[in-house]
């Protein structure tokens, strides 16, 4: 972790993450066709997410359809809609995720501020900002489409780029960190005591407890 930092994700630099981010495992028509599949959504939608979403489309006034999207394993049973509509001979995607506190709040019974501080370390982060995230009272608004997503490790074609991606994800992780002076020195402080193997060991628990959730989750 270097005292000042820098972006990592850089157009000018990291061509082999350019690459994987843009090449044809991202095909757009793959992309809008997994979007039009989505579900509507049956029921009363929050007017705050209404209205986070309708604020990040492009111009005021398009007529869309708000979708349900389960994506990912860190936030299943969260609120998520999808704003869908066409837009200038194309098709745009806005979605909503609702945010909470902290999992360590619910881990120590509730016990601890309850105050979120996404926006304060998105803006203070070592990194460049996305121009289409932004926080509207209580969700996570950001822009969806063919090369503003996640890459699946799935569409990785080679063992070695996979283990590139990893670390790159860790680099931008103590990017967020030097956002805070405070963070670093107490990270630097504890890091000091860790004995070797201590990441990857911790990193096989948060997998196995991750499954667990997911295996819980989904039988119901």
């Amino acid at each position: 972790m270097e005292a000042g930092g820098k972006p990592f994700v850089l157009e000018e630099e990291n061509k082999w993450l350019r690459e994987a981010a843009t090449g044809e495992l991202r095909d757009p028509v793959h992309f809008w066709g997994k979007m039009s599949a989505l579900p509507s959504v049956r029921g009363e939608v929050p007017k705050s997410a209404r209205k986070a979403l309708e604020d990040l489309l492009p111009a005021p006034g398009l007529v869309y359809r708000i979708a349900h999207r389960v994506a990912g394993l860190g936030s299943l049973g969260r609120e998520r809609y999808v704003a869908l509509a066409d837009w200038d001979g194309g098709r745009v995607a806005r979605e909503a995720k609702a945010l909470l506190p902290s999992a360590c709040l619910w881990a120590r019974d509730e016990k601890g501020s309850k105050k979120i501080f996404y926006d304060e370390i998105i803006t203070t982060a070592a990194r460049a900002p996305d121009p289409f995230v932004h926080l509207y009272g209580r969700w996570i608004v950001r822009r969806l489409a063919p090369h503003c997503s996640r890459i699946e490790m799935a569409a990785i074609p080679k063992k070695r780029e996979e283990d590139r991606l990893l670390h790159s994800m860790g680099f931008e992780t103590a990017n967020i960190h030097l956002g805070s002076k405070r963070a670093v020195k107490n990270v630097r402080r504890d890091l000091a005591k860790r004995k070797a193997g201590w990441l990857h060991e911790a990193v096989g628990k948060m997998v196995d407890a991750v499954r667990k959730d997911w295996e819980e989750w989904r039988k119901g």
